[in-house]
């Protein structure tokens, strides 16, 4: 009898979920009810799936409202219905317009206007289709109204938004997050009626037992009501069926590609080839997924005939189709890839492919699906209230000044000592924690559908500017939609953008190599080299300091053993502890047989008996508990997040126990494996994932190897990575570049190289504005290289304070004249001249101010840098107040092993971690006074006492310790180093002052060192 029912996917208004939407009811011997959410159908399909469980027949609608005020309610009459809410709900959000007072004529969905709004709107004819809601408050005005003679247009609508009074308060303060105001300015107008309640079936029917034709109309109106969507297990997918328009076509197609391929991959195929092709063709064909392969394949197709660099990964790396499909460029035969981690007979949705392109070039991907196929969407998700975010909001809500909200988001304080209004933000938080707060796009889910996509959902149009779901992955899969995966990655424009530049700096170069012919790569003694060393900064994923670490701790030399290490370094196998038993068991010939369980062993023997890889879970499930391929399937969905149904995996997890039992295993044992699997929990890899990571890591690391410079520029150009810009200019300078700063006449926005000569781009400069580095880029380009700074300010169109911070970086350098003098010439010339946007007819003629001779130092310079640039081109410890004391550095740590080691450090990154007692600890990188990186850790006692202020440079105390080899400092005192005064806000004379006798004290101190070294040998 409810046709009117909130969840919180009315975003900011409703305050609780579909599922406890469903409970309500069913407390309330509700057998039928409408989801009506406001202006969104984000909840609809899982309200349908859910339905059943609570003796629940669904319906579906749309609340229809321009801000808080309703229009009127649409009611699907069936799915065909819902099609046509759905499109005029998303046509009127694409475009951001107004919803009209009046409904359009739908022809399977019904209207139910307001009684307040018919009289408003002065409606006196009403469609077949169209009928008049009232509410248990409009019971009272009913009999004095005219609308009380239209007996057959009368139905129930009472709204449904709260369940008691904490719903009504988390209302309130949803409403003031939403019109962004204090919740004592938010209006009455803005809030719903508290009464917006669901009341027993019983007393619904009593409250309107003098008008029971409005009973019978409701009761007729959702009996002619009915919708469906298939959520069973033999569910047919909803993604596009065909490619070609023939499922027999595509066959031919497929099969005809694949044959096709087996010359470019393979020089000479062996009956293994021919026979893994042979059964993986007839699986795919027999589970429907030919189009789902054919559609990739039409992707990476028109992406190759872009010229634009992709790289297929995921579990489909796992099948050979892909792999002459050329999807993936993993071969399965080679490393053994385990074909029913990626399909079998008893997986239901169809595999899956990350593509990943280039982050400049996926915008244009995405573009062409939307134009090549017909019902396309881009998946979305839901940002949801969550700690931090809910405090932020709150905060506002009731008026805390900022820094009040900032030390409350930090968590950081005892609840005994605060105010009586931080308390209540505290309490009122846990109303809305966890509720969607807005919608977001999935990371790089696309879905192309058979039907209409509007058949599941109204679609948003976010400003990338391609419609979007209102739901996500997980019911997306649950209704038969599978998503392609269409990522971008910086990595792949990094050696697209290597490539160019070494085609201009290197030009007899560029034709040398084949950046695919990655097999040769595999076998380079120097870049394995890289690998075993760890040398492998702006290398894609292998440099963080963590796989750093990693790689030194395995002494990986070989292209398995870098898939093997990217898997390993996943925070599922670290969790376990195998990572440790991994390395121990690579180190150490024969532990393996002496610690693993022989069917582990047997079942993986290339890792060591230890799960390193998803499909390890299948294998393990399948070998060593005797479950089938689907239930070890079931298994591995079950811990990656993804998995709807707990109740079928708590079955199969059961099921492995008892299986493991019958077979006679040690129940010590066969908890301990199953609690390698738990611990995987959907954070490792698939080894087709894996090795798809090692082959990009290796075309960098050959980048990295031969053409170092111009690789580490493209790393610039295209944001860096794991560290921040400074330290890749760094490496850069380490490896015999010489850096300018950004110059007039050399540079661009982005950086760029001559030979060894790195120039920094115009876009370092944050308060330039990119229409005046475009006009000097334009003005250059057109008529030459600029000969002065008059000539300059003759040709471009520039204010004073944007050529204010040119002069001060220092890039009129060509002119030889000093930056302050040039400071001078700039005011005075801007001044004295009316600058006018257009071309001169005649060159101006300049006046010749007279100005003082004026001196810019070093270390003026270094912080102009700091300023502009975010990072000096010189040594940071130049810098410092005083000298370090001591030179030692990263070569010394191996002296000092297992003993104290005073040391200094400039910081390149921290990481903040959490012992399993919650207690905080840091793992630090450093760079030393020559340049070299080296690592310290903080354990809790150390880091409770000492933290890190910031970048800086640091004085370490501690001892030298090395774990597998890798040597590391445990901190037990630490301390940050001032830097001079800034000479140019501080008295000038006192900082130079400062610098020199800085100078000279540095010069002493080497000497001390070396005599120190000489004597005591070390």
């Amino acid at each position: 009898m409810y046709l009117n029912c909130h969840t919180y996917y009315s975003l900011r208004f409703g305050t609780f979920s579909e599922k406890e939407l469903l409970r309500l009811a069913q407390k309330n011997h509700v057998t039928q009810l409408v989801l009506t959410d406001i202006n969104n159908t984000s909840g609809g399909l899982n309200f349908v799936r859910l339905a059943p469980e609570y003796n629940v027949r669904p319906v579906l609608g749309i609340d229809f409202r321009n801000g808080i005020d309703q229009c009127f309610v649409g009611i699907a009459k069936n799915n065909e219905g819902y099609l046509e809410l759905n499109n005029f709900l998303s046509e009127h959000l694409h475009e951001v317009k107004e919803l009209p007072l009046i409904a359009p004529k739908f022809k399977r969905a019904y209207v139910v206007y307001p009684f307040e709004k018919v009289l408003q709107n002065d409606q006196y004819e009403f469609a077949e289709y169209e009928f008049i809601g009232i509410s248990i408050a409009d019971l009272r005005k009913l009999p004095f109204s005219r609308l009380s003679k239209l007996k057959d247009k009368l139905v129930v609508q009472q709204p449904v938004t709260f369940r008691n009074k904490a719903d009504f308060n988390a209302h309130r303060l949803l409403r003031a997050i939403d019109n962004n105001i204090l919740l004592s300015m938010l209006e009455k107008t803005e809030e719903a009626n508290e009464n917006e309640k669901m009341f027993p079936v019983e007393n619904l029917a009593a409250a309107f037992s003098e008008y029971p034709f409005i009973l019978e109309n409701t009761e007729r109106l959702l009996n002619s009501c009915s919708i469906h969507f298939d959520f069973s297990k033999k569910r047919e997918p909803q993604n596009l069926r065909t490619y070609t328009g023939s499922q027999e076509e595509d066959e031919k197609m497929i099969e005809r590609l694949c044959q096709e391929g087996l010359p470019y991959r393979y020089e000479d195929p062996q009956k293994e080839i021919y026979d893994r092709l042979e059964k993986e063709l007839q699986l795919i064909k027999k589970k429907g997924f030919v189009s789902y392969f054919l559609i990739n394949w039409d992707i990476v197709t028109e992406a190759s005939r872009r010229g634009f660099f992709y790289v297929g990964r995921g579990s489909g790396a796992n099948s050979i189709v892909a792999y002459l499909l050329r999807i993936t460029d993993v071969d399965p035969i080679d490393l053994d890839l385990y074909f029913e981690r990626f399909i079998n007979l008893y997986r239901a949705n169809p595999p899956d492919f990350d593509i990943d392109f280039s982050h400049r070039d996926r915008p244009e991907m995405t573009q062409y699906i939307f134009e090549r196929f017909e019902h396309v969407a881009l998946l979305g998700t839901y940002v949801i209230f969550k700690d931090r975010g809910v405090i932020r909001e709150l905060g506002k809500v009731f008026g805390l000044p900022k820094s009040e909200i900032d030390f409350l988001s930090e968590g950081r304080f005892d609840i005994s000592k605060l105010d009586e209004v931080s308390l209540l933000v505290l309490k009122y938080g846990q109303l809305i924690k966890g509720m969607p707060n807005y919608l977001s796009i999935h990371a790089g889910g696309i879905l192309i559908s058979e039907k209409p996509l509007h058949w599941f959902s109204a679609t948003n149009l976010p400003p990338k500017g391609f419609p979007t779901t209102q739901y996500d992955m997980v019911i997306a899969e649950d209704v038969g939609l599978y998503k392609f995966d269409i990522l971008g990655q910086r990595g792949l424009a990094k050696i697209k953008e290597s490539l160019e530049i070494i085609a201009y700096n290197q030009s007899d170069e560029s034709s040398s190599f084949d950046i695919h012919d990655v097999k040769k790569f595999f076998k380079d003694p120097v870049i394995n080299d890289l690998v075993k060393t760890a040398q492998c900064m702006g290398c894609f994923y292998v440099e963080s300091p963590a796989m750093r670490m990693l790689l030194k701790k395995l002494e990986v030399d070989n292209y398995l053993g870098l898939v093997a290490a990217s898997s390993i370094i996943r925070p599922g196998v670290a969790k376990s502890g195998m990572m440790r038993e991994y390395i121990l068991r690579h180190r150490n010939p024969g532990r393996d047989k002496e610690r693993a369980h022989p069917v582990m062993l047997e079942i993986m023997p290339d890792t060591y008996g230890v799960m390193v890889y998803q499909e390890d879970v299948i294998k393990v499930a399948h070998h060593f508990a005797d479950l089938d391929l689907g239930e070890a399937d079931v298994l591995r969905r079950g811990m990656s997040g993804k998995f709807r149904s707990r109740e079928e995996f708590e079955k199969v997890r059961q099921k492995f126990i008892d299986n493991c039992r019958k077979k006679g295993e040690d129940d010590k044992i066969i908890f301990e494996v199953w609690e390698q699997i738990a611990s995987f929990a959907g954070y490792a890899f698939a080894k087709g994932h894996s090795a798809s990571y090692a082959v990009e890591s290796y075309q960098t690391l050959f980048l990295r190897a031969y053409y170092p410079l111009e690789y580490m520029v493209a790393v610039l150009n295209n944001g860096g990575g794991f560290y921040r810009s400074e330290f890749y200019v760094h490496e850069a300078r380490m490896m015999g570049a010489t850096i300018h700063p950004p110059c007039i006449n050399q540079s661009q926005n982005n950086n760029i190289i001559y030979g060894k000569d790195i120039f920094l781009g115009f876009g370092y400069l944050k308060e330039l504005e990119n229409r005046v580095s475009e006009r000097i880029l334009k003005e250059r380009l057109l008529n030459g290289n600029f000969t002065s700074l008059e000539d300059f300010l003759d040709r471009v169109f520039i204010t004073v304070d944007q050529v204010s911070i040119l002069i001060r970086i220092d890039a009129f350098r060509f002119t030889s004249v000093n930056k302050h003098q040039l400071l001078w010439k700039a005011h005075l010339f801007l001044n004295k001249n009316v600058k006018i946007d257009h071309p001169k007819l005649f060159p101006p003629k300049h006046q010749d101010f007279k100005i003082p001779q004026l001196h810019t130092t070093d270390l003026e310079m270094a912080f102009t840098q700091l300023e502009l640039l975010g990072f000096c081109l010189c040594s940071p410890f130049e810098l410092l107040v005083e000298p370090p004391k001591n030179n030692r550095c990263a070569k010394d740590l191996e002296k000092y092993l297992n003993h104290h080691i005073d040391i200094y450090g400039y910081l390149v990154t921290v990481k903040n971690t959490s012992t399993h007692n919650g207690r905080q600890m840091h793992f630090a990188t450093m760079i030393d006074q020559q340049g070299k990186v080296f690592d310290t850790v903080l354990f809790p006692p150390v880091a409770a006492q000492y933290y890190f202020r910031g970048k800086g440079i640091y004085r370490f105390y501690g001892k030298v310790v090395s774990e597998f080899g890798f040597l590391s400092i445990e901190v037990i005192k630490m301390e940050k180093q001032s830097y001079v005064p800034d000479p140019r806000y501080a008295d000038m004379k006192t900082s130079v002052k400062v610098f020199q006798q800085k100078k000279k004290d540095n010069v002493v101190a080497k000497v001390e060192g070396i005599t120190q070294k000489k004597s005591i040998g070390t």
